[in-house]
């Protein structure tokens, strides 16, 4: 009850960090984070980062590999800290336990800055040959990264297949990079995030964690597929991208997350996959009551072939094919219905016309508790793209909207406001 209580002043806290007002605001006192510095010219800024996570409250210890040494010295760090900065895989220890051992013991979080393609590229496939990437695999600890590199590097598909391994599979935060000049001259994107962006960043994840502990969600993702055939079936084009950016924000702050899903994913938390309406019905269905919200963002088919051939329906001398259709179950329609008071219920809405108007009838229509809209005419964000721009809809009337962002940061930003709807939800329980 305490973090639930919580979560509304730290959102404030939250926005005075974006603000980039760090003097005066200690977000992270009492916190104790690993800085990673990797051999990258932006290794010059880890005397700055380190100075500001200070500013903020942090105990800061500064672990550097051999290369970042010829950027920065461990004497300006450990000053700056006023811990001592590691850098040898084997130094030693106050005690009998291994350094790296004790250092992961230590960490509430873990930052990278900058992280090389090297030292990314080691994390994603588990190789720890020096102090830095041993300490990450040996932590249980939140690991966050901010990539700096030749913008060409970071294009590569090596790097950003191993960035989405670190982001999708191990569940590090990615703090993206900036666009503009790097040091050897080129433009593009790759410089390292700013000082105030990556503490902005890291106040933000550390004061998140935990606020939605002892909160069960479930969370639909994906587009069903209806057969037509053992080979054909009817679908859509949603990649399952937004439920599973919202599973991960969720679970991230400590929610116990069932993903039912059309895309198989691997994550530490429950994923039930499913492929048709009716299947992903009886699995929400099932799994509902025990839920405290349940978040659906999944494009569930409207309608589903009347009859369902045995064998591959086969060309014919006709020109035309004739198919009957029937509808389909609406899941999300069906729990509004039934949901307890003490429930919360969030749907999605993605229309091609009059999206206001058509997702205002669907959020009273369906007894939700809110509607996320987005306008899928809109080239480049929606269906299968990483970005999306959406208006929020609340059944008390509230209207939000988030212009284009990734949709890891819209999920961030649902997971605020569902914070801010349990707390209300306690507000109005009476205390037995």
């Amino acid at each position: 009850m305490k973090n639930k209580g919580q979560s509304k002043s730290l959102r404030g806290k939250d926005k005075k960090a974006n603000s980039g007002e760090l003097d005066n605001f200690v977000p992270l006192e009492n916190k104790t984070i690993l800085l990673g510095v990797a051999g990258g010219i932006a290794a010059y800024k880890a005397c700055d980062l380190a100075s500001a996570l200070r500013r903020a409250g942090a105990d800061v210890h500064v672990v550097m590999t051999p290369n970042a040494k010829e950027f920065v010295t461990q004497l300006s760090l450990t000053t700056i800290t006023r811990n001592q900065a590691h850098c040898e895989q084997f130094g030693q220890s106050d005690n009998w336990r291994p350094e790296h051992i004790e250092l992961a013991k230590k960490a509430d979080l873990i930052l990278i800055a900058p992280a090389t393609a090297d030292v990314i590229g080691k994390l994603a496939n588990g190789i720890c040959d020096d102090l830095l990437t041993t300490m990450v695999i040996a932590s249980q600890a939140k690991v966050m990264i901010a990539p700096a590199m030749n913008p060409t590097m970071l294009a590569h598909p090596a790097t950003q297949n191993n960035l989405e391994t670190l982001e999708n599979r191990f569940r590090y935060d990615i703090i993206p990079p900036e666009f503009g000049e790097v040091a050897c001259g080129d433009i593009g994107s790759g410089k390292m995030a700013s000082v105030e962006s990556i503490v902005a960043a890291v106040a933000a994840r550390l004061l998140a964690h935990g606020t939605l502990t002892g909160r069960q969600v479930m969370v639909t993702a994906g587009g069903t597929r209806e057969p037509i055939d053992p080979v054909r079936f009817i679908g859509n084009r949603s990649s399952g991208k937004m439920g599973i950016a919202m599973a991960d924000a969720l679970a991230g702050r400590g929610a116990e997350v069932i993903l039912v899903s059309t895309v198989q994913v691997n994550r530490s938390y429950q994923v039930i996959v499913v492929e048709t309406a009716h299947d992903m019905q009886e699995v929400v269905e099932s799994e509902f009551d025990t839920c405290d919200a349940l978040v659906m963002t999944a494009a569930v088919a409207d309608f589903r072939a009347l009859r369902v051939a045995n064998h591959k329906i086969k060309k014919t001398e006709s020109e035309d094919l004739v198919l009957e259709f029937t509808k389909n179950p609406d899941i999300i329609d069906l729990l509004g219905r039934v949901k307890r008071p003490d429930q919360i219920l969030i749907g999605f809405a993605a229309e091609s016309e009059e999206l206001l108007n058509n997702a205002a009838q669907k959020l009273k229509r369906k007894n939700l508790d809110m509607i996320v809209a987005n306008d899928i005419t809109v080239p480049d964000i929606g269906f299968g793209s990483d970005d999306n721009a959406v208006i929020i809809l609340g059944a008390d009337g509230s209207r939000e909207n988030l212009q284009r962002m990734p949709k890891r940061a819209i999920a961030e930003h649902l997971c605020d406001v569902l914070e801010g709807m349990f707390i209300e939800l306690e507000a109005k329980t009476p205390v037995v």
